[in-house]
């Protein structure tokens, strides 16, 4: 097999991450231009936001997510990592 690592099979991820994954793809939160807030991205996921927070911090751990300071507003977005790993689930 190539080296590398599967997309497919992290231990670390738990449903709750993969599910926020997914919905910070379909909300579009691609990109730093589109960023969200705790505030919003709970909003649309209704997670707790300490909940929230857990998943996002695993999700920028695994190189999946990213954050930064914006207007005195942490903001989060996925990477071009964690776009192809929301994709793999599709495929």
């Amino acid at each position: 097999m190539g080296e590398g690592h599967s997309f497919r099979s992290y231990p670390e991820e738990q449903p709750n991450q993969l599910r926020l994954l997914i919905m910070l793809h379909n909300i579009g939160a691609t990109e730093a231009q589109k960023a969200l807030t705790i505030n919003q991205i709970s909003e649309w996921t209704r997670m707790d936001t300490p909940e929230l927070q857990e998943h996002l911090q695993k999700l920028i751990e695994l190189g999946y997510a990213q954050h930064f300071r914006c207007d005195d507003a942490d903001k989060y977005h996925l990477t071009i990592d964690g776009i192809r790993k929301v994709l793999s689930l599709y495929s």
